[in-house]
């Protein structure tokens, strides 16, 4: 079978639908130009420097970059106009419907998503997933039927006529807010301002990194652009300000952000809180920045912006776009009260009449219908060009080629997991982050998409790659990440790069507290289903002496109650390996490793196995399955339960000790297995954990007994603080024998 074939079977395998983006006006450089196509160099579209304030045109047409049907290399106005008030008055007429949502960004953002998604990107409706399609985040989320309008038009099955009746409704492809687990064609899900920006910083840097490490002189095989739409919202928010500070010491130059500047949030107009020069911070974080003055009807203005943009090569560009919110409503237009709800009937009529829009909901004309359909061949033209130069690419670049399809596909190597570290009870003590290190740099060794970092704690986490140099702005092909003291913004850019491509598996570190700091990252990581991996050192009161503000008490408690999130305390270096695996394996559900400062023995009886079962028998004296205790413990203290198993078999006890490194996968086993584990009928049981005792009472019952840490902890010595809240073996031996 041919490889262009065969790749695309494998994407397709791999995603429950298909995804995103065209051709047009988007620059196409030699590599992949389409043979077969006629490439329309229009004026419009030509590459070189404008101003950076980019004055109103006069003349007003658009123009295509692919012409496969040979049609004009330009548009009159009339329909460009009418293209546009279809993008609003599908989005005011879903609201309506719906009676919920925001239609005002739509309104005002309508010509610069026309331009985007009608003359500039390169994507195909009917495969979303196409490797090489332009990316396109939408920041500012709450404005999402634009970006449904927009998919709607462009031919994306995912979103029909039926959709946009839908939007907001039970089970619908069209939620509140773009999600890209319901909607192909949707890159990332946005929802809380600000992290779809960080998400695009991911994305951009995914494509350059992949850029440098796979593109040869005349076999550019990636090549693509992140656009984004953000807002006044996104703008406040921390995390963009993390993210675009990266972006710009990076140079994401092939990252493209449009500031949708109207002036208007919830509250009103945002003079009552945002009055900061954001041109001047733009460009103080090393962005290139624009200003449209005439968002509403300058769509050359727009045209003039990209093509500046475009020109711009080492550093990331900021459009700013000045809007009216709401535009064509003529009394609600440039308040807050189209903001964030629907505009009323009465409204709807006076901005039909007003806008000169005489048609019923949901209307889309023949010839705007038509405008648009070509994007489907155009889209398919495209996606089979680059399959061909990929088939070429392969049969020169055989091992390169084989590593780009690993990331693209998803498909990890053949016999991957043979690389971990394995550990005897012979093995040094170590402390877990150490030997999470050691499988940090196996695993780069053997999986093509594995990179990361942390945020300005390697040398703590242990999370350097030795065979790598660093990521940076003139070194993109190298695979540590260096995050800076930038938590939040580290967790959503790894965001992004697991949404780039199947095959990549982002890591980052912090300490296992400061995912306070990221834990929205880290939800939306769950929401979205990006396997990212956390690595989270300094998991509990044994780091010791820096006291209770660096102390994670009742973290490990809140990760477990977080949908989607597999939470691994391994205990020594045979459950570190184990748990790298599985998380690795678990490309739609993020890994939290919580990993020691202290050193740890290698355990008798642990096994990645076992792992991957999440809670399994470590050593055990009984028969039949009936122990007289069954001790259960996480990370540090699986040891001090192994320990108080010895002292009370010395007393002629039969005891269980079962490690419980993965609540998540345990749960998810057969209640057999479950059964096998934990007898019902045994009710006398123990856990330990350097942490609150929250959650536990579902394995221990109401009749045993959870030894933790249920206040914040306290700065001393590791092992004084162990004694003081009594997480020791002397605990664990009392407490069994007053259950037994």
């Amino acid at each position: 079978m041919a490889t262009s074939l065969s790749l695309s079977q494998a994407i397709s395998a791999r995603t429950s639908s298909s995804h995103h983006q065209s051709s047009l006006s988007h620059h196409l450089p030699s590599s992949l130009s389409l043979s077969s196509l006629s490439l329309l160099k229009s004026s419009s579209f030509s590459l070189k420097t404008s101003q950076r304030v980019v004055a109103p045109c006069a003349t007003i047409r658009a123009s295509s970059a692919v012409d496969s049907l040979d049609k004009s290399a330009s548009t009159e106005v009339t329909l460009i106009e009418k293209s546009v008030n279809t993008i609003r008055f599908l989005a005011i007429d879903a609201v309506e419907k719906a009676n919920s949502g925001h239609p005002g960004l739509p309104m005002g953002c309508a010509p610069m998503g026309h331009v985007l998604y009608d003359e500039v990107m390169r994507y195909n409706p009917k495969n979303p997933y196409w490797f090489n399609r332009d990316r396109f985040v939408l920041s500012a989320g709450h404005g999402c039927m634009l970006q449904y309008a927009l998919l709607h038009l462009a031919g994306y099955d995912s979103v029909t006529e039926e959709d946009l009746k839908n939007f907001r409704q039970w089970e619908s492809r069209t939620p509140g807010h773009p999600e890209n687990f319901e909607t192909p064609g949707v890159e990332v899900t946005t929802g809380p301002l600000g992290q779809g920006i960080a998400n695009a910083v991911g994305l951009a840097l995914a494509e350059k990194h992949l850029a440098a490490r796979f593109n040869k002189p005349g076999a550019e095989i990636v090549d693509h652009y992140t656009y984004a739409i953000v807002g006044d919202g996104c703008q406040m928010e921390g995390v963009s300000q993390e993210a675009c500070s990266l972006a710009g010491h990076w140079g994401l130059g092939k990252l493209i952000a449009f500031y949708d500047d109207n002036h208007i949030s919830i509250d009103g107009n945002t003079d009552i809180a945002f009055t900061e020069d954001v041109d001047k911070r733009f460009e103080a974080l090393g962005w290139h920045v624009i200003w449209v003055k005439n968002g509403n009807t300058g769509y050359d203005e727009i045209r003039a912006a990209i093509r500046e943009a475009k020109a711009v090569t080492d550093k990331p560009t900021l459009i700013k776009v000045t809007t009216t919110i709401g535009y064509g409503s003529p009394n609600k237009a440039n308040s807050y009260s189209v903001h964030g709800s629907a505009l009323g009937a009465k409204e709807v009529e006076a901005t039909r009449s007003n806008l000169g829009w005489p048609h019923e909901p949901f209307h889309v004309s023949e010839d705007v219908k038509k405008h648009w359909s070509r994007h489907t061949p155009e889209g398919a033209a495209l996606e089979a060009e680059w399959n061909a130069k990929f088939a070429e690419y392969e049969r020169k670049y055989k091992d390169e080629a084989a590593e780009l399809k690993s990331i693209i596909t998803g498909e990890l190597p053949s016999g991957w997991e043979n690389a971990l570290p394995t550990y005897t009870t012979e093995s040094p003590a170590d402390a877990t982050r150490n030997l999470s290190q050691q499988c940090l740099n196996a695993l780069a060794k053997v999986l093509p998409g594995f990179l990361g970092g942390s945020a300005d704690l390697a040398s703590s986490n242990m999370t350097l790659l030795k065979m790598f140099g660093n990521f940076q702005k003139d070194t993109p092909e190298e695979r540590n990440l260096r995050f800076g003291v930038r938590e939040h913004a580290m967790g959503s850019i790894c965001n992004g790069i697991a949404h780039h491509s199947p095959g990549f598996i982002p890591y980052c570190a912090t300490f296992f507290v400061f995912t306070d700091y990221m834990r929205a990252s880290i939800r939306m990581a769950a929401l979205s289903q990006a396997g990212v991996i956390f690595v989270m050192t300094h998991d509990s009161i044994g780091l010791g002496e820096d006291g209770p503000t660096h102390q994670p008490i009742e973290h490990l408690a809140s990760f477990r109650a977080m949908p989607n999130v597999l939470m691994l305390r391994p205990a020594d270096g045979t459950e570190t390996a184990g748990a790298y695996k599985v998380a690795a394996l678990k490309r739609k559900t993020p890994a939290i490793l919580a990993l020691s400062r202290q050193k740890l023995p290698q355990l008798a009886g642990t096994s990645v196995e076992g792992v991957e079962k999440g809670g399994y028998v470590i050593s055990d004296n009984s028969k039949a399955n009936k122990p007289d205790v069954i001790l259960m413990g996480t990370g540090s203290e699986l040891e001090i339960a192994a320990k108080a198993a010895d002292e009370l078999r010395k007393e002629g006890k039969a005891v269980r000790v079962v490690s419980f490194v993965s609540w998540e996968l345990f749960d998810a086993q057969p209640d057999s297995y479950k059964e096998s584990v934990l007898p019902s009928d045994v009710t006398a049981r123990v856990s330990i954990e350097a942490g609150s005792t929250f959650g536990w009472l579902k394995y221990v019952g109401s009749k045993g007994k959870a030894i933790g840490i249920d206040r914040f902890g306290a700065s001393a010595p590791a092992g004084k603080i162990y004694k003081e809240f009594g997480i020791t073996k002397e605990a664990v031996v009392e407490a069994a024998k007053s259950l037994s």
